[in-house]
């Protein structure tokens, strides 16, 4: 018998979507029919590849993101939001509302930043002396000095920062513009996350949660094999090339006799794009090409294969081979940015990733990438202006106040915008809030935040969900 032959047994000749049909009076057929909708993203005519290329809604200043996220909570009083009253009123006391996640009334004291600030660039934007280097390249960047989020919890904040909610799991960011916009590229998947290790949160930061599989992050750790298994273990490409042929036609024959079967045929797409990455991401990852004044730009070694760095330039390197959406995080969920004793950790952190940020922007720039590439820096929350002592060498978590910016992709550069207090304890002007942010990411990408939705548990859900709103002014 070929293996096309019809079964012959009445009962397996039978579809799923017949046999529910007759039965039960075809309740059945209608279960299955909400289901395949959920599945399907609520829409029957919606593509049968779940990565291919979609149509944006306006359009887009952005072609692609490169989000950097700095894992602990940096301090923005240290660092971009420059406070001349807190050095002035450095051990005077004030009544804070929140300490440690509770609300009341607190005496604190006032601690003054730990580094000076000074003025960079034709716009003579004040950055602190931990940022030298991004300081050059200010006139390139937003600042964005009156962020808030609702938690200052490291989790919380974290989840909020990259699925738009503190409260539950959800897709995130980047999965959702993988499923709005599909892929450039189907040799590479839509989104990557460059990370040494997980932040607070863990994987759920890059997970696609009830967005089909295909749009969550494909976590790459910095290392001399980035990503494991890319080699075939086939004689030959040729040879590996005729296997993956045949499978690939028994695959799609198993998949015929089980109509919309979304599940099954995002797992067949998956392989084929891992086949696709065997031949282009080991030249993606490969940086010997790369000139030595390159290499100077991102302060890498040749030969080099870990690193804030590295993570940069091959951040550069894939977005040029259209991913179209990079996270990258700095660190882990340990020796972070959570300076609660002593605030000079600080330092080590801000070595790490001020050249290869400041690399980035000028490489991105003088290829002509920098127009259409957003690159996003944030963090989950700042850094409190005070302390329960004037001495303390520390900060505690602050949410209620922070600074993230961007660069390139349609944003003003040599821009800030919004203002908090004369403290910096409370973001007072032109505040933006997570999903404020997210909503702004998506339109520079010409999507709409509020169309892009996915049914699933009988509602519409979108990275915004019932909030956000697009931070225009930022936006040249």
């Amino acid at each position: 018998m070929s293996i096309n032959a019809p079964l012959t047994n009445a009962f397996n000749a039978l579809s799923r979507r017949e046999w529910l049909q007759r039965a039960s009076g075809g309740f059945g057929a209608l279960a299955l029919a909400g289901l395949l909708q959920e599945s399907q993203g609520a829409s029957a005519s919606g593509p049968l590849d779940p990565l291919a290329p979609q149509p944006s809604h306006h359009l887009p200043k952005a072609d692609r993101v490169i989000f950097i996220f700095s894992t602990g909570g940096a301090s923005h009083i240290d660092t971009f939001d420059h406070k001349p009253a807190l050095f002035r009123d450095h051990g005077k006391s004030v009544t804070a509302a929140r300490w440690l996640n509770k609300s009341g009334q607190f005496e604190r004291f006032l601690i003054r930043p730990h580094w000076a600030f000074k003025p960079y660039g034709k716009s003579g934007i004040m950055v602190s002396d931990l940022f030298p280097n991004v300081g050059n390249v200010i006139d390139d960047v937003c600042l964005l000095n009156a962020m808030y989020c609702d938690s200052d919890g490291h989790d919380k904040a974290t989840l909020a920062a990259h699925v738009g909610t503190p409260q539950a799991a959800r897709p995130s960011i980047g999965a959702w513009v993988s499923y709005g916009l599909g892929t450039e590229n189907r040799n590479l998947p839509s989104f990557m996350v460059l990370a040494p290790a997980a932040p607070y949160a863990g994987a759920q930061t890059w997970g696609s949660d009830f967005l089909p599989a295909c749009h969550q992050g494909t976590h790459v750790i910095p290392g001399k094999e980035p990503l494991p298994n890319l080699h075939p273990n086939a004689s030959s490409i040729e040879h590996q090339q005729k296997e993956l042929n045949l499978l690939q036609n028994l695959n799609r024959l198993h998949l015929r006799s089980r109509a919309d079967d979304a599940a099954l045929d995002a797992r067949i797409r998956s392989f084929e794009t891992a086949f696709g990455m065997q031949k282009e991401a080991p030249e993606a990852f490969d940086l010997s090409s790369e000139s030595d004044a390159t290499l100077a730009l991102y302060g890498l070694t040749r030969g080099a294969t870990t690193g804030f760095g590295w993570q940069c330039l091959v951040a550069r390197r894939l977005a040029e081979r259209g991913v179209r959406f990079l996270e990258l995080i700095d660190v882990g969920s340990s020796a972070n940015w959570d300076s609660h004793g002593n605030m000079m950790d600080h330092e080590r952190l801000a070595k790490n990733i001020d050249r290869p940020i400041a690399g980035l922007l000028a490489d991105l720039k003088q290829r002509g990438m920098l127009e259409r590439t957003l690159v996003v820096w944030t963090t989950e929350f700042g850094r409190t202006p005070f302390n329960q002592k004037a001495d303390h060498k520390g900060r505690e978590h602050h949410n209620l106040c922070f600074t993230s910016w961007m660069a390139g992709g349609g944003v003003k550069g040599g821009h800030v915008f919004g203002e908090s207090d004369e403290h910096g304890i409370m973001a007072s002007r032109d505040r933006i809030h997570t999903n404020d942010l997210h909503a702004t990411i998506l339109h520079l990408l010409g999507i709409n935040h509020e169309r892009l939705t996915f049914r699933h548990s009988g509602r519409d859900f979108r990275l915004t969900d019932v909030a956000g709103r697009v931070v225009s002014d930022i936006i040249a």
